[in-house]
C-alpha cells in the first residue's frame, strides 16, 4: 500500500516551488500554536463525562451531513447511511456503504478533511480507498476503544486551549460549570448562546419555548416585557458561566428597530396563532436589532449566520428531520438588511458584530467595504459551503485588498465532528500561509511582515474578536 497523500506536508501548499518554500516557512511558524474554536458544536457532557465515541459509522459517516449528502445524491437512500434507530444498518454495513463511495469525494473538502483524520488521528497509514472496508473499519474501532482515545486526552492531543459549544438559552450549562471548575480538565469549553428558536416565530416549538423562558427567566413579568426580560436573564447568566458570544443562524440577516408598542403587539399576534408571514419576518428583524442592543450592554460577541434555505427538501425532512444534508445556500443582501443595527450600534465600542455568508458575491462587494469602515464589524470566515480550500482563498482574495487582514475573525470550524477539528484548522493555516506566500513572492508584503500577519490571523484575531 502507498502513503495517504494525506501525510504529503506540502499538502495545500502552492505548486510554484520558490512560493511552496515561503508558505513552508510562514506555515512552520503558526502549525504548532492551539487551537482556538470561538464557534462550533460538540457537546460539552461528552468532554466531561469523557465518553467513548461509538463506533466508525456513527462517529464519522451517519451524523456528517457533509458526508451523507453526497453520498444520496449518488442515489443512495439515506436510510442506508443512518445509525441509531432499531431499523438502522448495522455499523459496518453504513460503513461499507461510505467506503464504496469514497471515489465521489475525490477533491471534496469532506474528503481531504477525512483523508486528514484517517492519517493523523486514526493513523491508518495509507488512502482509504487502497483498504478494504472491513479492514479499515476495524482499524478505527481499534482506536476508538484505547484508552488514551477520549475526548479529555484527545483534547490535550489536538493542542486546543479554546472549545466553544452551542447552546439553547435555557440550558443549564451544567457541563461547562463542571469542566470549569475540575482542575484535571486544562481547557476552556465555553458556552454561546444560540437564541434562534426564541427569535423566529415560525418555529415550531416558539411559543413553547417563550413561555417557558417567560416563567424561568421573565422577572415575574407577563408578555413580551416578560420575554425581553427573560433572554437578557438567560444571557447574563451565560456570561456569568463563560460565554463571549451569542449566534444568530437567521434566513437574512435584515434587522428592523420597532418601538416597543409595535414590538409587543406582534409578539401577541404571533403567542395568539395570527402572525402573518410578514409579521414573523418584522419580529424576527427587530429581534435581531435587539440582540445587538443587547450585546452592546452585556459585552456579548455577536455573530450571524444568514443565507441557508433550511430542509430544502420536504419529504427527506418529514423521514429524517433536520440537519440531514439539504440545507442550500441563497442569495442574501447585508448593505441594507443591516443598516438599522449598524445607524445605531455600528460605532459603539461595546459591540464586536461578526458577519457570515453563505453567498460569496458579497464578499467583496458588501462585507469588506462594511468591516473596513465599522470599527463593531469583524468578518466571519468562510463557512459551511464555504470553509474548503479554494473556496477559502478566495475569500482572502476577495477581501484583503479592501480590509487587510485585522478585520477578519480567526478560523471558524462550525463542526460537531470533534475528530474533525485539527484537521480543518490545519487546513486553514495552509490556506493563509499559501495567500500570505503568494503576496510575499510578487512584493507586495515582506517576509518578515507575514510572519508577523500569520501569527495574528491564526491566533491574535480570535482571542481579538472574540474577547478572549
Amino acid at each position: 500500500m502507498s502513503q495517504s497523500i494525506a501525510a504529503n506536508p506540502d499538502r495545500l501548499l502552492p505548486a510554484d516551488p520558490g512560493t511552496r518554500s515561503i508558505a513552508r516557512s510562514l506555515l512552520e511558524r503558526v502549525q504548532d500554536l492551539p487551537i482556538i474554536s470561538p464557534h462550533g458544536h460538540v457537546d460539552a457532557a461528552v468532554i466531561e463525562n469523557n465518553t467513548p465515541f461509538p463506533d466508525p459509522a456513527a462517529l464519522l459517516v451517519s451524523p456528517d451531513h457533509y458526508v451523507t449528502r453526497l453520498i444520496h445524491a449518488s442515489g443512495v437512500s439515506l436510510d442506508k447511511l443512518r445509525s441509531g434507530s432499531p431499523d438502522s444498518p448495522e455499523s459496518r454495513e453504513i460503513w461499507r456503504t461510505f467506503v464504496e463511495a469514497w471515489p465521489l469525494f475525490e477533491g471534496t473538502a469532506s474528503g481531504y478533511w477525512l483523508r486528514t483524520q484517517f492519517e493523523s488521528v486514526f493513523k491508518l497509514g495509507a488512502d482509504l480507498g487502497e483498504m478494504s472496508a472491513d479492514a479499515s473499519y476495524d482499524a478505527i474501532a481499534a482506536k476508538l476503544v484505547e484508552p488514551d482515545f477520549r475526548p479529555r486526552q484527545l483534547f490535550k492531543d489536538f493542542n486546543i486551549e479554546v472549545l466553544a459549544t452551542t447552546d439553547d438559552p435555557l440550558d443549564n450549562l451544567a457541563s461547562h460549570k463542571a469542566l470549569a471548575d475540575d482542575p484535571t480538565f486544562n481547557g476552556r469549553v465555553l458556552p454561546t448562546f444560540r437564541p434562534d428558536a426564541y427569535l423566529n416565530i415560525a418555529h415550531p416549538e416558539w411559543a413553547a419555548k417563550v413561555g417557558r423562558l417567560i416563567e424561568t427567566a421573565g422577572d415575574g413579568a407577563s408578555g413580551y416585557a416578560g420575554y425581553i426580560a427573560g433572554l437578557e436573564n438567560r444571557r447574563r447568566y451565560f456570561v456569568e458561566h463563560g460565554a463571549v458570544s451569542a449566534d444568530h443562524g437567521v434566513p437574512t440577516p435584515a434587522t428592523l428597530k420597532l418601538d416597543a408598542a409595535e414590538a409587543e403587539a406582534l409578539f401577541e399576534r404571533a403567542r395568539a396563532g395570527k402572525a402573518t408571514v410578514a409579521d414573523r419576518d418584522a419580529f424576527e428583524a427587530h429581534m435581531i436589532y435587539q440582540m445587538a442592543r443587547m450585546s452592546v450592554e452585556d459585552g456579548l460577541v455577536m455573530t450571524i449566520h444568514p443565507g441557508s434555505f433550511r430542509n430544502h427538501h420536504q419529504p427527506t425532512f418529514e423521514a429524517f428531520g433536520a440537519d440531514t444534508g439539504h440545507d442550500i445556500p441563497f442569495a442574501v443582501n447585508y448593505t441594507e438588511a443591516i443598516r438599522p443595527l449598524l445607524q445605531d450600534f455600528g460605532t459603539d465600542k461595546n459591540l464586536h458584530l461578526v458577519l457570515f455568508t453563505l453567498d460569496e458575491t458579497v464578499f467583496s462587494r458588501e462585507l469588506a467595504p462594511l468591516a473596513g469602515f465599522y470599527p463593531s464589524v469583524y468578518l466571519g470566515a468562510p463557512w459551511w459551503f464555504l470553509d474548503a480550500p479554494d473556496a477559502m482563498l478566495r475569500f482572502r482574495s476577495a477581501v484583503t485588498e479592501t480590509t487587510g487582514f485585522s478585520r477578519s475573525s480567526g478560523f471558524i470550524d462550525d463542526t460537531r465532528a470533534f475528530c474533525s477539528i485539527p484537521a480543518r484548522h490545519d487546513a486553514s493555516r495552509r490556506i493563509e500561509a499559501s495567500f500570505l506566500a503568494r503576496l510575499v513572492a510578487e512584493h507586495r508584503v515582506t517576509e518578515d511582515r507575514a510572519h508577523e500577519v500569520i501569527v495574528d490571523v491564526v491566533d491574535s484575531s480570535p482571542r481579538r474578536v472574540f474577547k478572549l
